[in-house]
């Protein structure tokens, strides 16, 4: 008798680093350039989305010590309000995740291009490099979820070191940041709303320990635990280091910079320090590749498990690995990077990742309902807070999302809209034939 391999899981550590490893990307590396702007704006909606995150991350943490169920957001909303609110939700998520991805892996070969030019002007060496770690990385998910949990703690410890030395380089310069012209701007409601939605772009992220539930060693304890320690420190790291960046580097300079960081770099430590800093930043955002890559595949074969998505996600590969929904993801990335390549499909390209930033808003929005009404119908465990600060972490959580959500603008909430729509043709589509196959 041949006896099934036994599944593959993944310790507090390598949930810690997937959580800060999804959060910090390329996205945070180019934040000061686009919050320089704003002036002091940006700083105040640094401080806010900061607070914003931290409340999300207890938010996520609670849910997943009540319900620590592969799926996360999916099976948050599943629980609070049904299969289709739910499925909605998750179809818009997956979206924003492969169309994400097809962001970072372009973002991260750009970040080549200090240490070799050639990447910025051979459109088939970048687009060589894109397609070699794009799937490469597939492989190692699929190879197993041990596999991307190591590449993912490596690339986690490697991107956070640049980020010490800025904040380590604010904390030694508290006295010279204090004079910068940024500080003296006028704050504004509108612009400190549009710096919101900029600053949680770069910590996008922090639920991601909660949707490979199954995959996770004692997953109601390891879960929580590294969603709250993950979210904290990616928000404090990333908010020392932008802050100090911001602040440091002239705004004109700042505003019209490709790579902010590598250029505080040379500034500080000449041209070498600027090159090593671009390869730091290729390697978080490959690392952030992975592990969303991870979560392109599970995420679906969650939704397929529960008869709402075509079952072909949830087949396990001989890996133990949703073989299908990695592949079918990454094939979906590849197209859509390919269209970028066509001059006339490049504002598609940005069209949809706006759209992906709202997906996500959406999503915690919604989780963040979802625990309201888990606690008023008590299903939330009693190893969870009690009643009223989980009421008010929900609360708070809702009030940030949606404020959030109206930063990104009416064409992008307008827009999102009509993507999470064209979710229900398939959402009843897969559940009439789950039904007439019962």
């Amino acid at each position: 008798m041949i006896q099934a391999p036994r599944p593959q899981l993944i310790g507090f550590w390598m949930s810690v680093a997937l959580v800060i490893g999804n959060s910090i990307g390329s996205g945070v590396f180019m934040l000061p350039a686009s919050l320089a702007p704003y002036g002091a704006s940006g700083l105040v909606g640094w401080l806010i989305t900061a607070t914003g995150a931290i409340f999300l991350t207890v938010l996520f943490s609670q849910l997943s010590r009540a319900h620590p169920k592969a799926g996360g957001p999916y099976t948050f909303a599943l629980l609070a309000f049904g299969p289709f609110p739910a499925f909605i939700v998750a179809w818009g998520y997956w979206i924003s995740i492969w169309v994400g991805n097809a962001a970072i892996v372009t973002g991260g070969v750009s970040y080549l291009t200090p240490i070799f030019p050639q990447v910025g002007t051979s459109p088939l060496l970048s687009t060589t490099i894109t397609m070699v770690t794009l799937w490469g990385l597939t492989f190692v998910n699929w190879y197993g979820i041990k596999a991307s949990g190591w590449v993912q703690s490596v690339t986690t410890v490697l991107k956070l070191l640049p980020l010490f030395a800025v904040a380590a380089v604010g904390f030694m310069s508290v006295g010279k940041m204090s004079q910068s012209p940024v500080i003296h701007l006028p704050v504004s409601l509108s612009g400190t709303t549009a710096t919101i939605t900029l600053t949680l772009w770069a910590l996008l992220g922090m639920e991601s320990a909660t949707i490979p539930a199954d995959k996770v060693r004692n997953p109601a304890r390891t879960i929580p635990r590294a969603t709250l320690i993950g979210g904290i420190l990616t928000a404090c790291i990333c908010i020392i280091a932008c802050s100090t960046v911001l602040l440091l580097i002239p705004a004109q300079m700042l505003a019209h910079s490709d790579a902010p960081f590598v250029d505080l770099a040379r500034q500080l430590w000449g041209s070498a320090a600027g090159k090593l800093f671009a390869l730091f930043v290729t390697i978080s955002a490959f690392g952030c590749l992975n592990g969303w890559i991870l979560l392109q595949g599970e995420l679906p074969a969650a939704m397929a498990k529960t008869g709402v998505f075509p079952a072909i996600f949830a087949r396990q590969s001989s890996r133990q690995t949703p073989g299908f929904g990695l592949v079918f993801g990454s094939a979906l990335v590849t197209a859509l990077y390919l269209m970028n390549f066509q001059k006339s499909l490049a504002n598609i390209f940005t069209f949809m990742i706006l759209l992906s930033t709202t997906a996500c808003l959406v999503m915690y929005a919604v989780c963040s309902l979802a625990l309201l009404r888990l606690v008023w119908t008590k299903q939330m465990s009693a190893a969870t807070m009690r009643t009223m600060p989980l009421a008010m972490v929900g609360c708070v959580a809702a009030v940030y999302s949606i404020w959030t959500l109206i930063g990104a603008g009416q064409e992008a909430v307008g827009w999102g809209f009509v993507l999470l729509a064209c979710g229900a043709p398939v959402y009843f589509l897969v559940h009439k034939k789950t039904v007439m196959t019962a």
